[in-house]
């Protein structure tokens, strides 16, 4: 590579560590100054293979168009215990989902919230609430043993955690397999917006989540 292209590389490394959430190849160009994106997208597989042959807790992955510097999977746990655990309600909103839904594609969750949902999953993973697997070209989305601990659910079974948020929430049974669930599925629950925050939400609907016994959200 040149001098140049090394020094775009090392550019955009700094931008996704810096940004903490997926970004396209024209938002990592616009922050860099620049208007062209497709060096962006070359700079983006050099750092990616860049990462792929060194030993390191991190790794450059696509999130749909975007692309994310993260942790790897394995590491994720080791890191739980000095990740602060702050959500905002669309993160709420975004875990329900997914608590409810599980094993669900990220693809589906795009379809259910929005763009938003590539930042909030980056979000839930870093938490060590949800875990990720490679699904075709998108990810399999499903709730961790740390999410059942953390609202005080006795059992990690998805039927366990499903009938919960039945109970909690007064969500409807999934439909069986011949039912035909209206878009976005039984359990698109919504979450209290904070002032000033859109978040296509309902400001008298409760909590999507039981609250954590010893934790505040």
């Amino acid at each position: 590579m040149s001098a140049r292209t090394d020094d775009l590389v090392r550019e955009i490394e700094a931008v996704l560590f810096a940004a903490g959430k997926p970004l396209s190849a024209r938002e990592i160009a616009a922050a860099l100054g620049a208007d062209d994106p497709h060096p962006v997208q070359r700079a983006v597989k050099s750092l990616e293979a860049t990462y792929q042959d060194r030993p390191s807790a991190l790794e450059v992955r696509r999130v749909g168009d975007r692309y994310a510097l993260q942790l790897k999977e394995r590491y994720v746990p080791t890191v739980h215990a000095v990740t602060p655990m702050e959500m905002a309600p669309r993160t709420l909103k975004a875990l329900t989902l997914i608590a409810y839904h599980q094993p669900i594609l990220q693809s589906m969750l795009v379809r259910m919230i929005g763009e938003v949902a590539y930042e909030e999953v980056q979000h839930l993973r870093g938490l060590g609430l949800v875990r990720t697997e490679p699904k075709g070209s998108t990810l399999e989305l499903s709730t961790t043993k740390r999410f059942a601990e953390y609202f005080g659910i006795p059992s990690g079974r998805t039927e366990e955690i499903r009938r919960l948020l039945e109970q909690k929430l007064g969500v409807p049974p999934a439909p069986g397999p011949g039912g035909t669930p209206a878009p976005g599925g039984p359990a698109e629950p919504t979450t209290p917006a904070s002032p000033g925050e859109d978040v296509g939400a309902d400001p008298s609907t409760p909590s999507p989540v039981p609250t954590p016994p010893s934790a505040s959200t």
